[in-house]
């Protein structure tokens, strides 16, 4: 019984980590993850049930989730251990968490990545968990409560420099909070740079200024009301102030200022004081920016945001992109990209848009009916559009009608030609490109043997065969690429079959196998005989009188291309070809008749010999008849006596079956 609620409690818990709702919430998304600071402990009160998204666990199998999730992330400013505890404001809840890498990559890649994984832990066991010197080296899988599996993983090592994402997921539906506290490890993830003011621009007579801080900041720390700030000389009142971002996140890097009215221009210092809710902008360690801290900005006479640049094009743009000094507002630019004409080219307009946050763009991108594919010198002309204005900045200033040159360029073609210089030995390739619409740049490839940068390089291939040849050019804005296989098919080898031996009164078969383009053939056998065809016919030798005479037969081709090769091989022309087995062998040493074996055995196939003795055991057996009996069995040398041989084969002319047994002596 306790088995079958031990596996139902097990299937359960599987079952309700498949759960999916959407989490509103910020931080319940590794988009918009709480940063944390290490040197604090944070707090959640409570933890709204939503979540449900599948995340892979290492040897756990399927059925993990973000269940009634948050996340933290953090940078490592030093390298070393990291050790944490998360305490469950009820101590019979059940909490998981994973630890993840994600230097460079999308957080929501922890969804599909395993390999962003550092370490992790989803244990059901109830109460603390964490990161601790004593924890376990593997990530615990779920489990029934009851087997009280342990909840602290070894301490991760981090990286200086890389950013990390730490899912705390609740499986426990209480909705009970807990807190989260660094400590125990030698990674620093406090950022040890203090917080304080970088730079300010101001736009429209002042009545906006822009702060860039120096690192990404709390947003509830600002006050909305602007009190954390002050201009010096007074020339106005802050009357708000707007964190950058913060209406999808918990930091910001900028803050936006709305002065009260118009102020003169000149230099300001905007100074940091604490504000309204009693302190200055905060850092993620809640270390304030010094009160006093200051800034200085310029303020420039309101007048209307020309038409300013246009960022050089790519190859064959069909998006024009325009940049201008002071924000434009997006509600001012006409969909259809009828606040704009182009001069002079074939193609039109079909849109525009800026690139818009909170409402206004430093950019507007328009784009075109088609690619500009023809070099030239053009204008966008700035019009009233059907929308009946120009464009309008953020200050309310309609942009005076004007027009911005700009600059294409024709596309270009990689295509080449070649030319090939045979050669016997090596062949030459010239490369021909023609350079047209202002290439000035080539990048050659021959066949990862060599390369050049040259117009109309030569390269000398040092084999024949297919070569692939590439080549990238470009005129400084296209560019273009193309591969093509020079065949270079004048191989040429010298090769043809032959007898190894003949025997007496038979005729040599010669049968040529050279590869290449071959043209010609020359052949000389050493028996006073030539021949200048491929298949040259059977050729005689006269008869040894008293051993083998080798002849050397040579075979000389022609190619196509003039060129030469040349092969010889040398036949053996043996005194007899009558197959016997010797009466008597000696194997003293002396070099006379030292052997047993088959003699002449020139046209035997699938031979066998064998070598009996006295008591019938086999002391000698080959398939090989120039392999030989040398009078010894297992190294040992045998008696002087009679021993029985039997010999058995296939005679290659006749293909007849032949079986003979005889007798031989061995003398000592």
């Amino acid at each position: 019984m306790q088995l079958r609620v031990a596996v139902l409690a097990l299937i359960l818990l599987l079952t309700n980590r498949l759960q999916s709702q959407t989490c509103t919430t910020l931080g319940q998304t590794p988009a918009t993850a709480f940063p944390v600071c290490g040197s604090t402990t944070f707090s959640q009160a409570n933890v709204p049930i939503c979540g449900g998204t599948g995340v892979p666990v290492p040897d756990c199998g399927a059925g993990y989730s973000d269940k009634n999730p948050f996340w933290y992330k953090f940078t490592c400013f030093t390298g070393g251990t990291l050790g944490f505890v998360i305490t469950p404001n009820d101590l019979g809840d059940d909490y998981d968490w994973m630890l993840y890498d994600i230097t460079g990559r999308n957080p929501n890649d922890v969804f599909t990545d395993i390999s962003l994984i550092v370490t992790g832990n989803w244990a059901g066991t109830f109460g603390l968990t964490g990161a601790s010197a004593n924890g376990v080296s593997k990530i615990e899988c779920g489990s029934d409560p009851a087997q009280n599996k342990p909840t602290f993983a070894k301490m991760p090592v981090l990286i200086a420099g890389h950013e990390y994402l730490l899912l705390i997921s609740h499986f426990t539906d209480s909705q009970s909070g807990y807190k989260l506290s660094f400590g125990g490890g030698t990674a620093v993830i406090t950022d040890p740079k203090l917080p304080d003011l970088q730079s300010a621009t101001a736009a429209c007579g002042g009545t906006i200024l822009r702060v860039k801080l120096n690192k990404k900041m709390k947003c509830n720390s600002l006050a909305a009301n602007g009190s954390d700030f002050i201009l010096s000389p007074a020339a106005g009142n802050i009357t708000s102030a707007t964190g950058i971002g913060c209406s999808g996140s918990f930091d910001m890097d900028s803050v936006v200022l709305t002065v009260s009215g118009v102020i003169a221009p000149g230099t300001y210092d905007i100074i940091m004081k604490k504000g309204s809710d009693g302190n200055t902008i905060k850092d993620n360690c809640d270390r304030e920016i010094p009160d006093g801290s200051k800034i200085a900005v310029t303020v420039y006479p309101a007048v209307p945001t020309p038409m300013d640049s246009i960022k050089p094009v790519s190859c064959e743009p069909d998006v024009l992109q325009l940049v201008f000094r002071n924000l434009i507002r997006c509600n001012s630019i006409a969909p259809n990209g009828s606040d704009f004409v182009i001069n002079g080219l074939p193609v039109g307009i079909k849109g525009a848009s800026g690139v818009c946050n909170n409402g206004l763009t430093s950019v507007i991108n328009i784009q075109l009916t088609g690619p500009i594919q023809t070099a030239g010198t053009w204008s966008v002309q700035l019009v009233r559009g059907t929308d009946g204005n120009t464009i309008i900045d953020e200050c309310g200033f309609e942009t005076p009608a004007s027009a911005l040159p700009f600059v294409t360029y024709d596309t270009v073609n990689a295509d080449f030609s070649y030319n090939i210089l045979w050669g016997c030995k090596k062949d030459t390739v010239e490369f021909f490109h023609p350079g047209a619409n202002n290439v000035n740049e080539w990048h050659w490839n021959f066949d990862h043997v060599g390369g050049s940068q040259l117009q109309n390089p030569v390269f000398i291939f040092p084999t024949f065969g297919s070569k692939t040849v590439s080549l990238a050019v470009n005129n400084g804005v296209c560019s273009d690429s193309t591969a093509v296989t020079v065949l270079l098919d004048n191989a040429m080898d010298a090769r043809f079959g032959y007898p190894e031996f003949l025997c007496p009164e038979d005729r040599a078969v010669f049968t040529d196998s050279s590869m290449g383009k071959i043209v010609a053939w020359n052949w000389t056998f050493s028996n006073g005989n030539s021949s200048g065809q491929q298949q040259p016919e059977p050729q005689r030798y006269p008869r040894p009188v008293a051993r083998t005479v080798l002849y050397t037969v040579k075979l000389v081709v022609e190619n196509d291309k003039n060129c030469f090769d040349s092969v010889t091989h040398k036949v053996g022309v043996v005194t007899s070809c009558y197959i016997v087995v010797p009466s008597a062998f000696s194997p003293n040493g002396d070099n006379n008749n030292e052997y047993l074996y088959p003699l002449n055995a020139f046209k035997a196939t699938n031979l066998l010999f064998r070598v009996y003795n006295r008591y019938g055991q086999v002391v000698f057996e080959t398939n090989d008849w120039k392999k030989r009996w040398d009078g010894t069995l297992n190294g040992q040398k045998q008696p002087s006596g009679i021993y029985v041989w039997t010999l058995s084969f296939i005679h290659s002319d006749t293909k007849q079956k032949i079986v003979q047994k005889g007798t031989t002596a061995l003398i000592r």
